[in-house]
């Protein structure tokens, strides 16, 4: 095997724009709807595609099955990648919304997996805000609102279309990580590029859309009780604290059963790999060139790679480009 490039997958709802042009350099084509950019994906009817080298395209669930063990290494056998890793440009707010966890994903007529998730701000306009969990006691207080059973009092907020009153936010900054465990209700607000690494899951209950329109004119959709029930977590959620590692280049942002999430601000050489499991990383700034040997292209902001388990140890090259220090995203398993 060899590192893996593939090809993105958009997706257009109304709340996209265009900055995965303006601050990633993609080409688009015309609109200003463009939400999410799919970088790795093995779901049914959605395969990221094997952009090049001696794989293109082959799906990403056809090297689960093919080549399970040279890809996942010590995390094989796989019945399909669990991760799914997406960037999303919010020109207008999303829906509050909440997924639900393994259990009750599970129990679905089409089941699934429970949808655990941490995003990134990779660009943020100012003012712009993140919603994760619901108001601390003492923000209800302040506010004059009751205390009690905090499940029940917002479920009868979002039944009386006052979900928004309930909900923990704060000012989004560029660097910014937050974990939003399966089963805390959320929204990514307006003038926000972030990238958001989650299990691979599609099970999504909107409680509350802000009163928009959608497409065709009419208000999208709601799922009220499906999503009330899918409530587990009713903490406030603030952005993490990363955490120093052993390698001075990696800071660790978010630890779970499901993924490890980290920031990776390398110097100029750096070493990845060799644990025998896979490692995905996406570029954020500067120019990261692979072992010439594979003779794959650079990787500059915005670019992703899947490194096969069985590649072993690489050395990767990084260097400033337009003025930006390298800077990347890692994800691999616990």
């Amino acid at each position: 095997m060899h590192p893996l490039l593939f090809k993105p997958i958009y997706r257009r709802y109304i709340w996209g724009g265009r900055r995965f042009a303006s601050v990633l350099g993609r080409s688009l084509p015309p609109g200003e709807d463009f939400a999410e950019s799919w970088e790795l994906v093995d779901r049914t009817d959605d395969q990221s595609i094997v952009s090049v080298g001696p794989l293109a395209g082959t799906t990403l669930g056809q090297l689960v099955t093919d080549f399970g063990d040279a890809l996942l290494g010590k995390h094989a056998p796989r019945k399909s990648f669990p991760l799914l890793f997406k960037f999303l440009d919010a020109r207008h707010d999303l829906s509050v919304q909440v997924h639900p966890d393994d259990a009750r994903a599970a129990t679905l007529p089409n089941p699934d997996r429970g949808k655990t998730e941490a995003w990134y701000v990779i660009d943020a306009a100012p003012a712009s805000r993140l919603y994760a969990g619901l108001l601390s006691n003492a923000e209800l207080l302040q506010r004059a609102l009751p205390i009690g059973n905090k499940k029940e009092i917002f479920s009868a907020a979002v039944r009386a279309g006052r979900c928004e009153e309930m909900l923990h936010s704060f000012e989004a900054r560029t660097g910014d990580c937050i974990f939003i465990p399966a089963g805390t209700v959320h929204a990514i607000g307006s003038g926000l590029l972030v990238a958001e690494i989650q299990q691979s899951s599609d099970v999504t209950y909107r409680l509350h859309d802000w009163n928009r329109l959608g497409s065709d004119g009419r208000l999208r959709p709601l799922h009220i009780e499906a999503g009330l029930s899918a409530v587990t977590n009713t903490d406030p959620v603030d952005p993490v604290a990363a955490s120093a590692t052993v390698d001075p280049a990696l800071k660790r942002l978010v630890t779970n059963d499901y993924f490890l999430f980290d920031e990776v601000c390398p110097s100029a050489y750096w070493n990845i790999g060799g644990d025998n499991a896979f490692h995905f990383l996406a570029v954020l700034a500067g120019t990261v060139t692979l072992e010439e040997h594979w003779e794959l292209p650079a990787l500059t902001a915005g670019a992703c790679v899947l490194l096969p388990a069985s590649i072993g140890r690489q050395v990767l090259h990084a260097v400033t480009t337009n003025g930006l220090a390298p800077k990347l995203l890692h994800v691999s398993l616990p």
